[in-house]
């Protein structure tokens, strides 16, 4: 897998403590989570043509501009 320029390709490492794996796990994942390591998978489960990329580009970039906008117009009401 080629990495993009700028991104920097470094390995995700949990340490495990007292042999509790369980909470290892869990730190695994949120970091994986945290990472966008899920959604990366999500997203090159399939093959998309370049314009279906674009659309999709932009329907997150719409979603993004309205979530912004509802929590700007929450910041203004004093609650």
């Amino acid at each position: 897998m080629k990495l993009r320029e700028g991104h920097e390709h470094r390995p995700i490492e949990v340490h495990v403590d007292n042999e509790n794996v369980d909470r290892a796990l869990r730190a695994l994942k949120r970091k994986m989570a945290n990472e966008g390591v899920y959604k990366e998978l999500k997203k090159r489960k399939f093959y998309l043509k370049p314009c279906e990329q674009k659309k999709r580009k932009q329907r997150e970039a719409e979603r993004r501009r309205r979530k912004a906008m509802r929590s700007r117009g929450r910041k203004g009401n004093g609650r």
